[in-house]
């Protein structure tokens, strides 16, 4: 139970600093999500320190309750600096990447748990989130910083040249770290995540990234 506590502890004090932030004009209404994105991205390393893989049915309780604030914020907008001035329907990003955690968590805690004898069973599942989660965090949150900064040409609808290269290097970079040995499979992962990333429609990027980086990253591994 301290590691719920200090799960939420670390989204809510990345949430904090986002609001001060944002508050003070240091952040438009865009930083202070991207801030929030790729915070708590973060939260996944913290996880693999504080919860056991046997203590899965813990290690969802955060991604499972912020399913639930993460609507709750975008329907009666209750943080401003998670929410955009100007909604649709669509924009239900934050929830997507709250259900991304909430899924990735429970598999790879859960397939880590069991014995080597189950086939579901995977050493590196915690690793492989990470990889899915990361990517998901920086990447995306990093391409869609720098795309609107750096002049290039467009791709896909709003998608930059600029903005699908750092996904591309950025899921590269943390695909190398945890994996080095595996570093040539590493480009084709990051290229993956960056078609990925650029041909889905906009929100709907944090469910499609994360979790298809992780299925094929456990059946090839």
């Amino acid at each position: 139970m301290i590691g719920v506590l200090l799960s939420f502890g670390f989204v809510f004090i990345i949430i904090g600093i986002a609001t001060v932030f944002d508050s003070l004009n240091i952040f438009n209404d865009e930083g202070s999500r991207k801030f929030i994105h790729i915070g708590v991205a973060n939260w996944w390393i913290v996880a693999m320190f504080v919860f056991q893989p046997e203590e899965y049915f813990l290690a969802i309780i955060p991604p499972a309750t912020f399913i639930v604030l993460n609507y709750l914020s975008y329907r009666f907008d209750l943080v401003k600096s998670m929410e955009r001035d100007e909604k649709s329907q669509n924009d239900l990003g934050t929830v997507w990447y709250a259900v991304s955690l909430f899924i990735i968590t429970f598999v790879a805690f859960y397939s880590r748990s069991l014995s080597e004898a189950h086939w579901l069973y995977h050493p590196t599942a915690l690793s492989i989130g990470a990889l899915s989660i990361l990517a998901m965090g920086y990447g995306d949150g990093l391409g869609a910083v720098l795309g609107q900064h750096i002049k290039s040409p467009k791709l896909y609808k709003n998608k930059s040249l600029a903005g699908s290269l750092t996904m591309f290097i950025a899921t590269l970079i943390i695909g190398v770290v945890l994996f080095p040995a595996l570093w040539v499979l590493m480009i084709l992962i990051a290229l993956i995540a960056t078609v990925i990333e650029l041909w889905t429609p906009k929100g709907l990027d944090n469910l499609s990234v994360p979790l298809i980086l992780f299925i094929v990253l456990m059946v090839i591994l």
